[in-house]
């Protein structure tokens, strides 16, 4: 009898060692979002050369990660938040989910006023939960079946930090928690911070970032805290042997510009006036040295989390980290400048606009064994492709969703670096984002299509079309449409089918009175 109990307890404790090492066999992996950073807001060089943007940034983690991992130079996500960060957890195109413009509060929404455009009845609180049953979580919304709940429900440790903007105030989709997240470090409705100022309790009001109340008499900057804060949950999993999921999704670099002042030494003289720059060909003012300081700011976050997994060596041979950017960098003329030429240049436009400006990111993977250090890949992802991506590397093969999924992997052009295919992409925004801007640098209501080497965007307001190749012309100045009417008609007739399969919706004209 005990020689049976011993041999019985001798396979269990074998198959929970066997289960144990399967477990932390899996990778962990840390998807590193940042907010409104654009693809020249880095010293990485993300276009065929170094520009004069990448000179004026201190990004030497940035550096660190792609020496180790790939360049992605065609990312793409949405032209503003709420849709890309919903389509992150979804899947889904933004012409699906409907969540087409950023939200806040609840049954409102954030379109700018227009006297001849009426949005449509968009998805103004998000997207919930697919297990919330009351009429008020169901109401303006989709329902999804999140990514890290996919994760969670495969045995990963699940941790959100730092921005939500899933749903609207007073939802389910409010609380990252409810999507999966075991652990919600600071994650609400709100799409920016008050304050990055702990001295100023990171604000107030609706913008108020909430859950860091212990750093409020430390002058902790938010970026900081949310670090310090996301490196004390891995302990736990890692404590565990069990594979994590960290979506550290910094509020850096929305606005506003509070100055870190741990960096803004750095783009100072010695008498405290703004370096001179050359791409503006003047010094530096004080909202570009506030900006260039919470640029470097995050990439210190950057580098603190990969200093701690390089402290557990076991830790770091078996975590992939993904650095991405949720929409353009903001070139609206709030800083220093030419509006739409100089935030994102050589790319045109910017934060909620439908060229490259507002919608091309910077992108790195580094996934230790797979990858090779170093190396640059041209092929075009979206943003929604992360969704089945981080699920095929955590290895989960089974899983079912309320939504239709929309994104293509990636994963075959990490592990093959030598494949290229054809990555088409549709975007819609059928809203005014912002007054006071002009829509030739591709804002108001507009759709898009990016096939092959071509771009065309359809403004709603005129009922015309631009065409771009934008390999020959980022910066989009050169406008095909007339030069070739047929490769437009027929990008043309390709959107609106595909705008149609997504079942999306369209704005409409004011009728007069």
């Amino acid at each position: 009898m005990n020689k049976r109990l011993t041999a019985l307890f001798g396979v269990a404790a074998s198959a929970a060692s066997l289960c144990q090492a399967q477990t932390t066999d899996r990778p962990n992996i840390i998807l590193f979002l940042v907010d409104d950073m654009g693809w020249q807001e880095t010293s990485v060089p993300f276009y065929k050369e170094k520009t004069l943007l990448n000179q004026r940034y201190r990004t030497p983690n940035m550096e660190r990660l792609a020496a180790q991992g790939v360049r992605f130079t065609q990312a793409y996500a949405c032209a503003v938040s709420s849709p890309s960060r919903c389509s992150l957890l979804s899947g889904m195109n933004a012409a699906r989910h409907r969540v087409t413009n950023w939200t806040l509060k609840y049954n409102e929404q954030t379109d700018a006023k227009d006297k001849e455009i009426t949005p449509p009845d968009w998805n103004c609180n998000g997207i919930q939960p697919d297990t919330v049953r009351s009429q008020h979580n169901r109401h303006l919304t989709t329902l999804i079946t999140a990514l890290p709940q996919v994760l969670k429900d495969n045995g990963y440790f699940t941790i959100h930090c730092g921005k939500g903007h899933f749903g609207a105030q007073t939802t389910a989709g409010e609380n990252p928690t409810n999507f999966g997240f075991q652990v919600n470090i600071a994650g609400g409705a709100n799409g920016a911070p008050a304050s990055y100022l702990a001295q100023e309790d990171y604000g107030k009001g609706d913008f108020h970032v909430s859950g860091l109340e212990q750093y409020y008499s430390k002058g902790t900057f938010l970026t900081e805290a949310l670090t310090i804060e996301a490196l004390k949950a891995l302990d736990k999993p890692i404590a565990d042997h069990q594979p994590f999921f960290l979506y550290m999704s910094h509020y850096a670099i929305h606005a506003p510009y509070s100055p870190d002042e741990r960096f803004t030494p750095n783009y100072m003289t010695a008498d405290g006036q703004g370096v001179f720059d050359p791409m503006l060909q003047a010094p530096l003012n004080k909202q570009e040295i506030n900006h260039a300081a919470l640029i470097e700011g995050m990439d210190k976050s950057l580098g603190d989390i990969m200093n701690y997994l390089e402290a557990r060596p076991e830790v770091a041979r078996n975590t992939i980290i993904i650095f991405m950017s949720d929409n353009g960098g903001q070139a609206i003329n709030i800083r220093q400048g030419r509006a739409n030429y100089d935030q994102n240049y050589p790319a045109r436009g910017g934060k909620g606009s439908a060229l490259e400006g507002g919608i091309h990111e910077p992108m790195l993977v580094s996934w230790p064994g797979v990858i090779k250090g170093g190396t640059t890949n041209g092929n075009r992802v979206m943003i929604e492709d992360f969704y089945p991506t981080i699920i095929e590397m955590a290895g989960v093969k089974h899983y079912k969703t309320t939504q239709h999924v929309d994104g293509r992997s990636f994963v075959d052009l990490l592990r093959n670096p030598k494949l290229s295919r054809e990555r088409e992409i549709v975007w819609h925004y059928p809203h005014l984002w912002t007054t006071g801007i002009s829509e030739k640098d591709g804002y108001g209501p507009t759709s898009s299509i990016m096939q092959g080497d071509y771009h065309l965007i359809y403004y709603w307001r005129y009922d015309k079309v631009e065409l771009y190749n934008v390999k020959q012309d980022i910066g989009e100045s050169h406008n095909l449409a007339e030069q070739e009417p047929q490769r437009a008609a027929k990008l043309k007739k390709r959107l609106f089918q595909q705008l149609k399969y997504y079942k999306a919706q369209y704005p409409s004209r004011k009728t007069e009175k």
